[in-house]
């Protein structure tokens, strides 16, 4: 079987906690998109961790980890990850990399530096890790895929006339200096001894896993509002955060997936720039920021402050419908336990005119949020493990936001730990 995680709005909703949960029972995870430009957060046994490019079930010893073809693959990066899990006592996973894996250059993090410095006020707020160059390469056809390492001939040739192009640009565009090839190609060769261990045909290995019953987690990096074609375009990320793209990125046929588990967190929260209507500031901003999270809200790949909202049902509903969701899973709900009564963003206001449907940019761009405020629990709520336990205006919380998405919230995270969990049947089901 195979199950999706992914998030239904701008990222950061705790997809890595309800991944390395759900881990437990799988058999394999697996990285389908997106690189080490946006990271997970996880709490276990172990401490905490931010992961960034290794699959969120790297904590148990029982799984296989797989980087996807469809990940921007830094391998420095990646080796550095591993380090910093086994310097901490975690034994080493089992990790497998797909042989059609493309790889971020490191060309592609100082193009990605220059062009915000080129574009200054404005730029798109990025995390400088390459991934829109990458992305641009990969869909140019002039990426790098990780089965070219181990032919030497293809990729001397290749790196030459690759360097004489991205030259044109670092001389005449960003006045840079220029990329030296014979430098490049022993990079590569580097990169070839690092990766060669772990390389596989990750697609096949998943069609034998699920003829012999395997369970297969694919796990998403940020949410809906950061894809390309289906967010809020121009501030989105290089590569689709769909569940719908989990089937490609990890190399497998659409039909198999049968349970899309589609995380949002209790309140809203986005690094980088771009619309988010329920958007707060201030005091109310600050407050919220650091009884979020586990140790506040603050970006897991940047450090960066997280912009806050309250809860937003129109871009909500809109996440949840294009990922196909199944299951929603609610988090950082305990966070909200200070508050005498909680906003709720119900609807936009665009021109006059109030709608629950989620807009193109140039409309999001007008919204002004509709609120709805319902009273506030004020206690703490975690170490509770039944849903019929949590406080009554909790429960009310709940479940006028799942009427308002329209989608079954079975799973309540009520704390950072892998065992601050509640499930429940949704009446929606």
């Amino acid at each position: 079987m195979v199950k999706a995680i992914v998030g239904a709005n701008w990222g950061d909703e705790g997809k890595g906690k309800i991944t390395d949960m759900l881990a437990e029972k799988a058999d394999i995870i697996v990285r389908f998109q997106g690189g080490a430009n946006a990271g997970h957060t996880i709490v276990n046994n172990y401490g905490k961790f931010a992961l960034h490019t290794l699959p969120s079930g790297v904590f148990y010893s029982h799984t296989s980890n797989v980087i996807g073809n469809g990940v921007a693959l830094n391998i420095p990066v990646l080796f550095d990850e591993i380090k910093y899990l086994t310097d901490r006592n975690v034994p080493m996973p089992k990790l497998l990399v797909s042989d059609r894996a493309q790889i971020v250059m490191p060309y592609h993090i100082l193009f990605d530096q220059y062009e915000e410095e080129r574009l200054g006020g404005k730029s798109f707020g990025s995390t400088k890790s390459g991934i829109a160059p990458f992305y641009s390469d990969k869909y140019a056809k002039i990426g790098f895929q990780v089965s070219e390492l181990f032919d030497e001939e293809l990729l001397k040739d290749k790196v030459e006339r690759v360097a004489e192009q991205k030259n044109v640009l670092l001389e005449h565009l960003y006045h840079k200096p220029l990329i030296d090839p014979k430098e490049l190609f022993e990079t590569l060769r580097g990169y070839r001894e690092m990766i060669e261990p772990y390389v596989c045909d990750v697609s096949l290995f998943l069609h034998n896993a699920l003829k012999e019953g395997k369970t297969v987690l694919l796990e998403g990096q940020l949410g809906t509002l950061k894809d390309p074609d289906h967010g809020i375009y121009p501030m989105v990320t290089s590569s689709s955060t769909l569940a719908a793209y989990g089937a490609i990125g990890a190399g497998l046929p659409f039909c198999e997936i049968k349970q899309i588990v589609t995380v949002c967190k209790a309140y809203s929260s986005a690094v980088g720039a771009g619309a988010f209507v329920s958007e707060i500031f201030g005091d109310e901003a600050n407050e919220l920021r650091t009884r979020g999270g586990d140790g506040g809200e603050f970006g897991a790949t940047t450090g960066r402050p997280r912009r806050m909202g309250w809860f937003d049902c129109v871009a909500s509903k809109y996440g949840c419908r294009m990922q196909g969701t199944t299951d929603v899973a609610f988090t950082v709900l305990d966070v909200l336990g200070y508050l005498d009564e909680i906003p709720v963003c119900v609807g936009y206001e665009i021109d006059g005119e109030v709608t629950t449907d989620f807009p193109v940019t140039c409309r999001l761009e007008k919204a002004k949020p509709v609120y709805e405020k319902l009273p506030g629990w004020k206690c703490e709520i975690r170490g509770i493990r039944s849903y019929g336990e949590l406080p009554e205006n909790c429960r009310n919380y709940i479940e006028f936001i799942e009427r308002q998405i329209g989608y079954p919230i079975t799973m309540i995270s009520n704390g950072p730990g892998r065992e601050d969990i509640i499930y429940r049947e949704s009446a929606l089901k």
